[in-house]
């Protein structure tokens, strides 16, 4: 047998995970400093509510498959999704609805640097909520998030879709050409504007048509270049107005300088609805997180209409991130402490220390080899260990056992009954 994995995912080795493990506890925590709830959902949907509302290139993406019953099955290719289907299943909580789910998801495109079949999200969403105010405070958590691990390079762009929506339909585009606009326009960044204008004229919009949709998405900067655009109809003029709130609300939160606005920013899923938000970190000008706003998502499902908005974070991009920036101070291993027995006949006295401190939350390791002590003492420094308890015969006939710092050396001797006071 060769051994490997698919193309696309990976293992993880504990030192990698502590990496991990750190930066889904910081979001966790932020998360819940803002009120919102853990939910999780099954790794695999109903292929017909996957499939819904997520736009032909997702739904290439999808990992479909059938049980052996023949029903049509797909892993879930986001979080979002899957909350529209709970909420549509349980319509009676209480509103607003405000949960996060940090969980793996799946989509099957091509393997490279930052993106890959397996990954982790980090979403927030709040359901029944119509006011700008539920946008902002999400994306006011969010950067709290990335202040907390440490980034200070990036910034969030935001748009509403409804802008574009309005254009098209002044332009007299056709219908079933709308959706294939938002998807080149929101390839601005990757493409450029001339590859943009190349896109859309392929698609047989007219060359008017096209330099108006250029022109309006070429508007970025802070809120005052909404000036720029004349108010032909109530649909403009309430997207407009929406995106003054959001940066209000952003304003009270004190986070209106991490706000930019960028009319070319569509987001690729077609459930958005309305405003979108997208977190750039500078430096490598790779978005870390996004989301917007999906009123008609939910309504897929159950036929009424429910407000919701939500973001996400990519969990891989953040951490390649760190450690291309090396943002990361973490020790080696979880364990604090190693007891070490310098022979078998105190194994039992060190096996009753350690237990002690574990009931006191140390994270304890101790021997299980049967080696002697500086064999234990070369798997501490090889771990990372720092701190090592040896117990020995004539230290017990003390009551004394002896803490050693295995980063500076030093030896400290210290009562069994004090042990955990000490530590």
């Amino acid at each position: 047998m060769e051994f490997g994995l698919p193309r696309g995912v990976r293992d993880f080795l504990p030192s990698e995970m502590i990496r991990r493990e750190y930066v889904i506890n910081v979001i966790k925590n932020i998360f819940e400093c803002y009120g919102f709830e853990p939910l999780d959902t099954p790794a695999f949907e109903n292929f017909e509510i996957l499939a819904a509302k997520c736009g032909p290139e997702v739904k290439e993406q999808i990992y479909y498959f059938k049980d052996k019953s023949g029903r049509e099955l797909g892993l879930r290719f986001d979080l979002t999704v899957p909350l529209a289907r709970v909420i549509a299943m349980n319509p009676n909580f209480i509103k607003p609805f405000k949960r996060y789910c940090i969980s793996k998801v799946w989509r099957y495109e091509e393997p490279q640097k930052g993106r890959w079949r397996e990954f982790y999200q980090a979403d927030i969403d709040i359901v029944g909520s119509e006011s700008m105010l539920a946008d902002a405070e999400c994306v006011a958590c969010v950067i709290d998030v990335f202040k907390k691990l440490g980034f200070d390079d990036f910034y969030v762009r935001i748009n509403n879709r409804k802008l574009l929506d309005a254009l098209l339909i002044d332009l007299k585009v056709p219908k079933e050409k709308v959706v294939d606009v938002f998807r080149v326009v929101d390839k601005t960044e990757k493409v450029g504007i001339d590859g943009v204008r190349n896109e859309l004229m392929k698609m047989g919009l007219k060359e008017k048509s096209v330099n108006e949709i250029i022109s309006i998405i070429k508007i970025n900067g802070d809120i005052g270049v909404l000036k720029k655009i004349e108010a032909k109809n109530e649909l403009i003029k309430e997207a407009m107005d929406e995106l003054v709130q959001f940066t209000r609300f952003m304003e009270m939160f004190g986070m209106k300088d991490y706000i930019k606005i960028d009319l070319s920013l569509t987001r690729g899923l077609d459930y958005y609805t309305s405003i979108v938000f997208e977190v750039t970190y500078k430096k490598y000008n790779k978005s870390i997180a996004g989301g917007g706003r999906y009123n008609n998502l939910i309504k897929i499902y159950r036929g009424q209409d429910i407000p919701a908005t939500g973001i996400s974070i990519g969990v891989e991009r953040v951490i390649e991130i760190m450690e291309e920036e090396k943002m990361f101070n973490l020790p080696k291993t979880t364990t604090q402490i190693f007891v070490a027995p310098v022979s078998n006949d105190v194994m039992d006295k060190a096996l009753k220390i350690a237990q002690i401190l574990r009931k006191t939350g140390k994270k304890v390791e101790t021997e299980l080899m049967n080696r002697n002590l500086k064999q234990q003492l070369d798997y501490c420094n090889k771990k990372g260990i720092e701190k090592v308890l040896i117990v020995g015969k004539k230290d017990l006939e003390n009551g004394e056992v002896t803490l050693r710092n295995l980063k500076d050396g030093k030896e400290t001797k210290v009562k069994i009954e004090k042990i955990c006071e000490i530590l």
